[in-house]
Protein backbone atom coordinates (compact mmCIF):
# COMPACT_ATOMS: atom_id res chain seq x y z
CA UNK A 1 0.00 0.00 0.00
CA UNK A 2 1.19 3.57 -0.70
CA UNK A 3 1.42 5.86 2.01
CA UNK A 4 1.17 9.29 1.61
CA UNK A 5 3.28 12.16 2.94
CA UNK A 6 0.67 14.43 4.19
CA UNK A 7 0.46 17.70 5.80
CA UNK A 8 -2.07 20.13 7.61
CA UNK A 9 -2.82 23.44 7.19
CA UNK A 10 -4.81 24.93 9.99
CA UNK A 11 -5.04 23.13 13.86
CA UNK A 12 -8.68 24.48 14.64
CA UNK A 13 -11.63 22.46 16.02
CA UNK A 14 -12.42 20.47 12.77
CA UNK A 15 -8.45 19.59 12.70
CA UNK A 16 -8.02 18.45 16.14
CA UNK A 17 -11.29 17.04 16.41
CA UNK A 18 -11.29 14.84 13.36
CA UNK A 19 -8.63 15.19 10.60
CA UNK A 20 -5.19 15.07 12.53
CA UNK A 21 -6.44 12.29 14.78
CA UNK A 22 -8.28 10.33 11.34
CA UNK A 23 -4.95 10.94 9.15
CA UNK A 24 -2.63 8.93 12.01
CA UNK A 25 -5.15 6.35 12.48
CA UNK A 26 -4.67 6.00 8.73
CA UNK A 27 -1.01 5.34 9.11
CA UNK A 28 -1.02 2.49 6.37
CA UNK A 29 -2.01 5.41 3.90
CA UNK A 30 -0.72 8.72 5.18
CA UNK A 31 2.50 9.90 7.23
CA UNK A 32 1.53 13.10 8.91
CA UNK A 33 4.57 15.45 8.12
CA UNK A 34 3.50 18.41 10.06
CA UNK A 35 0.70 20.86 11.24
CA UNK A 36 0.78 24.42 10.65
CA UNK A 37 -1.34 26.78 12.34
CA UNK A 38 -0.43 30.58 13.72
CA UNK A 39 -1.92 29.70 17.36
CA UNK A 40 1.23 28.27 19.64
CA UNK A 41 -1.52 27.02 21.51
CA UNK A 42 -2.55 25.01 19.01
CA UNK A 43 0.92 23.59 17.71
CA UNK A 44 1.96 22.94 21.20
CA UNK A 45 -1.76 20.44 21.73
CA UNK A 46 -1.38 18.96 18.13
CA UNK A 47 2.53 18.06 19.14
CA UNK A 48 1.92 16.92 22.51
CA UNK A 49 -1.32 14.82 21.54
CA UNK A 50 0.08 13.42 18.44
CA UNK A 51 4.19 13.97 18.05
CA UNK A 52 3.49 15.80 14.66
CA UNK A 53 6.05 18.62 13.68
CA UNK A 54 4.48 21.92 13.76
CA UNK A 55 5.03 24.63 11.61
CA UNK A 56 3.65 28.80 12.36
CA UNK A 57 4.10 29.41 8.83
CA UNK A 58 1.90 27.37 6.12
CA UNK A 59 4.08 28.50 3.88
CA UNK A 60 7.17 26.48 5.71
CA UNK A 61 4.75 23.20 5.26
CA UNK A 62 4.62 23.31 1.95
CA UNK A 63 8.04 23.83 1.66
CA UNK A 64 8.44 20.23 3.28
CA UNK A 65 8.73 17.25 0.78
CA UNK A 66 4.98 16.62 0.53
CA UNK A 67 2.56 14.49 -1.59
CA UNK A 68 -0.51 15.90 -0.47
CA UNK A 69 -2.23 18.37 1.66
CA UNK A 70 -5.40 19.19 4.39
CA UNK A 71 -6.92 22.31 3.87
CA UNK A 72 -8.55 23.17 7.60
CA UNK A 73 -7.95 26.62 7.80
CA UNK A 74 -10.88 29.88 8.03
CA UNK A 75 -12.93 29.76 5.23
CA UNK A 76 -11.34 33.03 3.56
CA UNK A 77 -7.65 31.30 3.00
CA UNK A 78 -8.45 28.98 1.12
CA UNK A 79 -8.26 29.75 -1.98
CA UNK A 80 -4.42 31.51 -1.55
CA UNK A 81 -3.93 27.97 -0.07
CA UNK A 82 -5.11 25.86 -2.51
CA UNK A 83 -3.44 27.79 -5.26
CA UNK A 84 -0.19 27.52 -3.64
CA UNK A 85 -0.88 23.58 -2.76
CA UNK A 86 -1.11 23.17 -6.16
CA UNK A 87 1.73 25.21 -7.38
CA UNK A 88 3.83 23.00 -5.44
CA UNK A 89 2.39 19.77 -7.43
CA UNK A 90 0.54 18.88 -4.43
CA UNK A 91 -2.86 17.16 -3.90
CA UNK A 92 -5.21 19.15 -1.92
CA UNK A 93 -8.09 18.19 0.21
CA UNK A 94 -9.89 21.41 1.19
CA UNK A 95 -12.54 21.71 3.92
CA UNK A 96 -16.00 23.10 2.45
CA UNK A 97 -16.54 25.95 1.56
CA UNK A 98 -13.94 26.06 -0.99
CA UNK A 99 -14.25 29.39 -1.54
CA UNK A 100 -16.80 31.75 -1.72
CA UNK A 101 -16.83 32.77 -5.21
CA UNK A 102 -17.13 30.38 -8.22
CA UNK A 103 -15.25 32.68 -10.12
CA UNK A 104 -12.40 31.77 -7.56
CA UNK A 105 -13.35 28.02 -7.47
CA UNK A 106 -12.68 28.14 -11.28
CA UNK A 107 -9.42 29.34 -10.75
CA UNK A 108 -9.03 26.16 -8.36
CA UNK A 109 -10.09 23.79 -11.23
CA UNK A 110 -8.32 25.72 -13.57
CA UNK A 111 -5.14 25.11 -11.63
CA UNK A 112 -6.15 21.72 -10.71
CA UNK A 113 -6.07 20.42 -14.46
CA UNK A 114 -2.82 22.27 -14.99
CA UNK A 115 -1.08 20.37 -12.35
CA UNK A 116 -2.91 17.36 -12.71
CA UNK A 117 -3.55 16.82 -9.01
CA UNK A 118 -6.65 15.49 -7.65
CA UNK A 119 -8.70 18.44 -5.17
CA UNK A 120 -11.76 17.00 -3.18
CA UNK A 121 -14.11 18.91 -1.45
CA UNK A 122 -14.79 17.89 2.51
CA UNK A 123 -18.29 17.29 2.09
CA UNK A 124 -17.76 14.17 4.18
CA UNK A 125 -22.20 13.10 3.78
CA UNK A 126 -21.16 12.23 0.54
CA UNK A 127 -19.27 9.28 2.21
CA UNK A 128 -21.76 8.73 4.88
CA UNK A 129 -22.33 4.60 3.99
CA UNK A 130 -26.43 5.50 4.76
CA UNK A 131 -26.61 8.41 2.86
CA UNK A 132 -25.13 6.11 0.25
CA UNK A 133 -28.04 3.36 0.90
CA UNK A 134 -30.33 5.86 0.56
CA UNK A 135 -28.92 7.05 -3.35
CA UNK A 136 -29.81 3.48 -3.71
CA UNK A 137 -33.25 3.22 -2.48
CA UNK A 138 -35.03 6.27 -3.21
CA UNK A 139 -38.50 5.35 -3.45
CA UNK A 140 -39.52 6.90 -6.46
CA UNK A 141 -38.68 9.17 -9.72
CA UNK A 142 -37.79 12.31 -11.49
CA UNK A 143 -41.68 12.42 -12.51
CA UNK A 144 -43.02 11.58 -9.11
CA UNK A 145 -41.23 13.68 -6.61
CA UNK A 146 -42.98 16.47 -4.93
CA UNK A 147 -41.18 18.15 -2.05
CA UNK A 148 -37.60 17.95 -0.87
CA UNK A 149 -37.62 18.99 3.12
CA UNK A 150 -34.34 19.76 4.90
CA UNK A 151 -34.27 21.01 8.63
CA UNK A 152 -31.40 21.75 10.74
CA UNK A 153 -31.09 22.42 14.23
CA UNK A 154 -27.04 23.19 15.48
CA UNK A 155 -26.11 24.95 19.05
CA UNK A 156 -22.34 25.03 17.01
CA UNK A 157 -21.05 21.54 18.36
CA UNK A 158 -19.77 22.58 22.05
CA UNK A 159 -22.25 19.65 23.39
CA UNK A 160 -20.97 17.17 21.41
CA UNK A 161 -16.92 17.71 20.75
CA UNK A 162 -16.61 17.48 25.43
CA UNK A 163 -15.62 14.22 24.95
CA UNK A 164 -12.75 14.86 22.15
CA UNK A 165 -9.71 16.24 23.60
CA UNK A 166 -8.97 19.50 21.43
CA UNK A 167 -7.44 22.85 23.10
CA UNK A 168 -8.32 25.77 19.97
CA UNK A 169 -5.99 28.63 20.26
CA UNK A 170 -7.13 32.09 21.23
CA UNK A 171 -3.84 33.40 20.98
CA UNK A 172 -3.61 34.37 17.16
CA UNK A 173 -1.83 37.46 16.48
CA UNK A 174 -4.42 40.66 15.92
CA UNK A 175 -3.07 41.26 13.01
CA UNK A 176 -3.90 38.47 11.31
CA UNK A 177 -7.58 38.56 12.24
CA UNK A 178 -7.48 41.98 10.99
CA UNK A 179 -5.75 40.75 7.83
CA UNK A 180 -8.47 37.51 7.55
CA UNK A 181 -11.27 39.66 8.18
CA UNK A 182 -10.45 41.86 5.24
CA UNK A 183 -9.90 39.34 2.93
CA UNK A 184 -13.73 37.51 4.20
CA UNK A 185 -15.05 40.94 3.27
CA UNK A 186 -13.56 41.29 0.04
CA UNK A 187 -14.26 37.88 -0.84
CA UNK A 188 -17.92 38.02 0.06
CA UNK A 189 -18.50 41.07 -2.06
CA UNK A 190 -16.62 39.76 -4.77
CA UNK A 191 -19.18 36.84 -4.77
CA UNK A 192 -22.07 38.61 -4.24
CA UNK A 193 -21.59 40.88 -7.02
CA UNK A 194 -20.91 43.99 -4.06
CA UNK A 195 -20.47 44.38 -0.58
CA UNK A 196 -23.90 43.26 1.90
CA UNK A 197 -25.29 44.58 4.79
CA UNK A 198 -24.30 43.37 8.09
CA UNK A 199 -26.87 40.77 8.19
CA UNK A 200 -26.62 39.83 4.68
CA UNK A 201 -22.77 39.38 5.16
CA UNK A 202 -23.25 36.86 8.36
CA UNK A 203 -25.69 34.92 6.72
CA UNK A 204 -24.00 34.12 4.11
CA UNK A 205 -20.69 33.25 5.80
CA UNK A 206 -22.14 31.58 7.92
CA UNK A 207 -25.63 29.92 8.26
CA UNK A 208 -25.17 29.55 4.52
CA UNK A 209 -21.97 28.80 3.41
CA UNK A 210 -20.74 27.24 6.70
CA UNK A 211 -23.89 25.57 7.49
CA UNK A 212 -26.11 24.90 5.11
CA UNK A 213 -23.80 24.22 2.63
CA UNK A 214 -23.15 20.59 3.93
CA UNK A 215 -26.94 19.98 3.45
CA UNK A 216 -27.21 21.47 -0.08
CA UNK A 217 -24.69 19.50 -1.62
CA UNK A 218 -26.30 16.30 -0.13
CA UNK A 219 -29.52 17.14 -1.83
CA UNK A 220 -27.74 18.19 -5.12
CA UNK A 221 -26.16 14.58 -5.05
CA UNK A 222 -29.66 12.88 -4.77
CA UNK A 223 -30.64 15.29 -7.30
CA UNK A 224 -28.16 13.97 -9.43
CA UNK A 225 -29.34 10.61 -8.69
CA UNK A 226 -32.89 11.34 -10.05
CA UNK A 227 -31.59 13.28 -12.87
CA UNK A 228 -32.99 16.38 -11.96
CA UNK A 229 -31.30 19.39 -12.47
CA UNK A 230 -30.90 22.97 -10.95
CA UNK A 231 -34.07 24.74 -10.12
CA UNK A 232 -35.11 28.08 -9.73
CA UNK A 233 -34.90 30.18 -6.37
CA UNK A 234 -37.90 31.45 -4.86
CA UNK A 235 -37.26 32.54 -1.67
CA UNK A 236 -34.32 33.05 0.62
CA UNK A 237 -34.22 34.69 4.26
CA UNK A 238 -31.34 35.14 6.45
CA UNK A 239 -32.55 35.99 9.78
CA UNK A 240 -32.14 35.16 13.79
CA UNK A 241 -29.42 37.91 13.16
CA UNK A 242 -27.40 35.84 10.75
CA UNK A 243 -27.61 32.40 12.70
CA UNK A 244 -30.62 30.96 10.47
CA UNK A 245 -31.05 31.07 6.67
CA UNK A 246 -34.27 29.61 4.80
CA UNK A 247 -34.56 28.85 1.04
CA UNK A 248 -36.67 27.70 -1.45
CA UNK A 249 -36.27 25.99 -4.71
CA UNK A 250 -38.57 25.67 -7.16
CA UNK A 251 -37.65 22.51 -9.46
CA UNK A 252 -39.35 20.32 -12.53
CA UNK A 253 -41.21 23.56 -13.67
CA UNK A 254 -42.80 23.71 -10.62
CA UNK A 255 -44.10 20.03 -9.94
CA UNK A 256 -41.86 19.92 -7.01
CA UNK A 257 -40.48 22.25 -4.16
CA UNK A 258 -37.02 22.40 -2.00
CA UNK A 259 -37.39 24.17 1.07
CA UNK A 260 -34.08 24.36 3.60
CA UNK A 261 -33.75 25.84 6.88
CA UNK A 262 -30.83 26.20 8.90
CA UNK A 263 -31.02 27.46 12.22
CA UNK A 264 -28.06 28.13 15.06
CA UNK A 265 -29.65 27.48 18.46
CA UNK A 266 -26.64 28.55 20.61
CA UNK A 267 -27.79 27.42 24.19
CA UNK A 268 -29.74 24.25 23.65
CA UNK A 269 -28.10 21.03 23.51
CA UNK A 270 -29.50 19.47 20.64
CA UNK A 271 -28.74 18.15 16.99
CA UNK A 272 -31.12 17.57 14.48
CA UNK A 273 -30.31 17.38 10.72
CA UNK A 274 -33.09 15.56 8.38
CA UNK A 275 -33.82 15.76 4.62
CA UNK A 276 -37.11 13.83 3.85
CA UNK A 277 -38.20 13.53 -0.05
CA UNK A 278 -41.94 12.79 -0.78
CA UNK A 279 -43.17 11.16 -3.98
CA UNK A 280 -46.80 10.48 -5.15
CA UNK A 281 -46.83 7.43 -3.18
CA UNK A 282 -43.40 7.45 -0.83
CA UNK A 283 -41.51 8.97 1.37
CA UNK A 284 -37.85 8.46 2.02
CA UNK A 285 -36.68 10.36 5.38
CA UNK A 286 -32.28 10.64 5.89
CA UNK A 287 -31.66 11.83 9.77
CA UNK A 288 -27.53 12.58 10.37
CA UNK A 289 -26.23 12.69 13.93
CA UNK A 290 -23.68 15.40 15.23
CA UNK A 291 -21.25 14.96 12.42
CA UNK A 292 -19.03 14.87 15.83
CA UNK A 293 -20.54 12.45 17.01
CA UNK A 294 -18.82 9.73 15.34
CA UNK A 295 -20.16 6.38 14.12
CA UNK A 296 -23.55 7.18 15.12
CA UNK A 297 -25.65 5.97 12.35
CA UNK A 298 -27.53 8.24 10.06
CA UNK A 299 -30.82 6.84 9.86
CA UNK A 300 -32.41 6.22 6.62
CA UNK A 301 -36.64 5.25 6.69
CA UNK A 302 -38.78 4.73 4.13
CA UNK A 303 -42.39 4.86 4.29
CA UNK A 304 -45.20 3.29 2.07
CA UNK A 305 -48.29 1.82 2.30
CA UNK A 306 -50.79 -0.52 1.10
CA UNK A 307 -53.87 0.67 1.05
CA UNK A 308 -54.40 1.78 4.82
CA UNK A 309 -51.89 -0.04 5.99
CA UNK A 310 -48.52 2.05 6.26
CA UNK A 311 -45.27 0.37 6.34
CA UNK A 312 -42.18 1.59 7.42
CA UNK A 313 -38.77 0.00 6.31
CA UNK A 314 -35.19 1.24 8.09
CA UNK A 315 -32.17 1.32 6.59
CA UNK A 316 -28.77 0.85 7.25
CA UNK A 317 -25.49 0.22 5.85
CA UNK A 318 -22.85 0.20 8.50
CA UNK A 319 -21.17 2.03 11.07
CA UNK A 320 -17.94 3.05 9.27
CA UNK A 321 -17.24 7.09 9.66
CA UNK A 322 -18.07 9.58 6.98
CA UNK A 323 -14.77 11.71 8.43
CA UNK A 324 -12.16 8.64 7.74
CA UNK A 325 -14.43 7.48 4.68
CA UNK A 326 -13.90 10.64 2.96
CA UNK A 327 -9.75 10.55 3.63
CA UNK A 328 -9.78 6.99 1.96
CA UNK A 329 -11.77 8.24 -0.81
CA UNK A 330 -9.43 10.86 -0.87
CA UNK A 331 -6.30 8.20 -0.82
CA UNK A 332 -8.12 6.34 -3.62
CA UNK A 333 -8.21 9.40 -5.72
CA UNK A 334 -4.83 9.77 -5.82
CA UNK A 335 -3.32 6.45 -5.46
CA UNK A 336 -5.74 4.20 -7.54
CA UNK A 337 -7.31 7.00 -9.81
CA UNK A 338 -10.68 6.57 -7.91
CA UNK A 339 -13.31 9.23 -9.67
CA UNK A 340 -13.21 12.40 -7.25
CA UNK A 341 -16.70 12.19 -4.72
CA UNK A 342 -16.48 16.01 -4.09
CA UNK A 343 -14.76 18.11 -7.01
CA UNK A 344 -14.44 21.73 -7.52
CA UNK A 345 -17.32 21.62 -9.90
CA UNK A 346 -19.69 20.71 -7.27
CA UNK A 347 -18.79 23.10 -4.85
CA UNK A 348 -19.41 25.80 -7.50
CA UNK A 349 -22.88 24.56 -8.15
CA UNK A 350 -23.01 24.56 -4.34
CA UNK A 351 -22.27 28.26 -4.26
CA UNK A 352 -24.15 29.61 -6.77
CA UNK A 353 -26.87 28.13 -5.05
CA UNK A 354 -26.41 29.72 -1.50
CA UNK A 355 -25.42 32.95 -3.61
CA UNK A 356 -28.35 33.17 -5.04
CA UNK A 357 -30.42 33.28 -1.95
CA UNK A 358 -28.63 35.36 -0.45
CA UNK A 359 -29.20 37.57 -3.50
CA UNK A 360 -33.07 36.69 -3.03
CA UNK A 361 -32.69 37.97 0.77
CA UNK A 362 -31.16 40.99 -0.01
CA UNK A 363 -33.83 42.13 -2.38
CA UNK A 364 -36.82 41.64 -0.13
CA UNK A 365 -34.51 44.12 2.65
Amino acid sequence: MKRLRIGVIGAGTIAQVEHIPNLVRLKDHFEVVGVADPSKISRDFVAGKYGVRTFEDANALLAEKLDAVVIASPDMLHHEQVMAALARGLHVFCEKPLCYSPAEIAEIAAARDKAGKVVQVGYMKRFDPNYQLALQHLPGKAKTLRYISVEVNDPDAWPFIRHHDHNRGSDIPRDLIDKAVAKQKAQVAKALGGEPDALTHRGFTSALSSALVHDVNAVHGILEKLGIGDGEIVGGQIFAGGDGAQGAVRLLDGQALWNMVHLTVPQLADYKERIALYFDDAMIEIVFPSPYLNHQPTTVTVAKSDGHVLHRTELRGGYEEAFIEEMKGFWRAIVEGEPVRNTPEHAARDMRLLIGLAHHHAKGR
